[in-house]
């Protein structure tokens, strides 16, 4: 049977994206990426990746000279900065309280590290005092450790443990990639040597670029291992050359710091509409200013977790540790986890997420995140999640969740 033309044009149907990520993209991004190419040294260019790391500095609240962008997902970024500070039997310890720990370890595995570990109960955040009392005793080269645990709604505390890694002389790498642009990431105050953001969660920007800072510290330990590959190094290059080598090449920090610097030695091609998103994500995460966003992040995530609790249903996880970019909510007895989803999608073309391992079928979580992150989403968020429970038959408080919701916003108002 032939395929006609119309069959073949792409066909996107509308969706109010609520999950931890990916998120509804601002209008205004969107009409960024829709610019002109540009070569990557022209100099209009380069004045854009200036740009974007200067902005970067800003949100990452750092002096640091090196923040710039990965081409690729959140999980690049990771990578990027495991494999240019881990050599083979170097200790890495990672506190898991959720799913992306064990992503810091997969990675620390696959490139030699010793690894340790500790764990508490998904749903709860470490002490920060058992987390130094481990590093003192491992002694690591590198802690990893996760902001916000996206899997589990919960955000780790990070200023005590990034102080005393100064002190024993271990880097600290955050992963930050849903708390970045939505919740307080202090990367000079809290002393965090590496910090890997996200693109695709608070930046509301399209998924496929990460942004990354990190200082002094880290950079030392980088410039220890840099070899310039063969096809475009100098005489000097060649002679300087580490002996023990990051071992990926498109996740070289070494050769990527001369690619962001005014150096500009060829690493890759550089993509430049997402490089165009980046830099208009920044931009209006900056124009509303940090502290009025964190602030729109938290009142929103109050209305919503007022309006689920009224509707009758529980918030999972303990709620001192709780993230302001996503909620997690109990699925209620006698309920299919992912038959509510569906009608949700379906009938509202609203779309929530649930979890991972031992949580899966058991929590649902809703991102209010960036642009995503509005009253008029947070309330129509509410009415399809009642709608969808009573049509699968669960009992709930009906109407109680959009006045209580309604209830916060008026009383912020005031």
């Amino acid at each position: 049977m032939e395929t006609t033309m119309e069959q073949r044009m792409l066909k996107v149907p509308p969706r109010k994206i609520m999950t931890p990520g990916p998120v509804e993209v601002d209008p205004r991004v969107l009409r960024a990426m829709s610019m002109p190419i540009l070569g990557q040294f022209d100099p209009a260019f380069t004045q854009v990746m200036n740009e974007v790391m200067a902005m970067l500095r800003e949100a990452f609240q750092t002096k640091n000279q090196w923040a710039y962008p990965i081409d690729g997902t959140s999980r690049a970024g990771l990578e990027a900065v495991i494999a240019s500070l881990i050599e083979p039997g170097d200790r890495m310890l990672v506190p898991i309280y959720g799913r992306f720990g064990d992503l810091f370890v997969e990675i620390g595995e696959r490139y030699g590290a010793e690894i340790h570990t500790m764990t508490c109960p998904w749903g709860t955040v470490f002490d920060p005092q058992d987390v130094i009392a481990e590093i003192k005793k491992v002694q690591p080269k590198v802690v990893a450790l996760v902001h916000g645990e996206t899997s589990t709604g919960r955000m780790q505390p990070l200023s005590e443990i990034g102080h005393a890694c100064r002190e024993l002389n271990a880097l600290l790498v955050v992963d930050s990639v849903a708390t970045f642009g939505g919740a307080d990431v202090r990367a000079d105050e809290w002393c965090l040597d590496a910090v890997i953001g996200g693109a695709q969660k608070c930046l509301s920007v399209p998924s496929g670029i990460t942004p990354i800072t990190y200082n002094e510290r880290v950079e030392h330990v980088i410039l220890s291992r840099k070899k310039v590959e063969r096809g475009i190094a100098t005489e000097s290059d060649q002679q300087a050359a580490a002996v023990s080598p990051i071992r990926s090449n498109y996740f070289d920090l070494s050769q990527l710091q001369d690619y962001w610097s005014e150096r500009r030695l060829n690493h890759h091609t550089e993509a430049t509409s997402m490089e165009y998103a980046l830099h208009e994500g920044l931009r209006i995460v900056l124009d509303e200013g940090l502290a009025k966003r964190f602030a729109r992040h938290k009142l929103n995530e109050k209305a919503l977790a007022a309006g689920i609790e009224a509707m009758g249903l529980d918030l999972f996880g303990d709620p001192d540790c709780k993230m302001p970019t996503v909620t997690c909510v109990s699925v209620p007895e006698g309920a299919n986890a992912d038959e509510v989803r569906n009608v949700l999608l379906t009938q509202f073309g609203i779309e929530i997420a649930g979890s991972f391992g031992s949580l899966q079928g058991k929590i649902w979580r809703i991102g209010t995140m960036g642009y995503g992150c509005r009253k008029d989403n947070v309330l129509t968020v509410l009415a399809g999640l009642e709608a969808s429970l009573i049509r699968c038959g669960v009992s709930v408080n009906r109407g109680e969740g959009l006045q209580a919701a309604m209830d916060v916003y008026d009383e912020a108002a005031d």
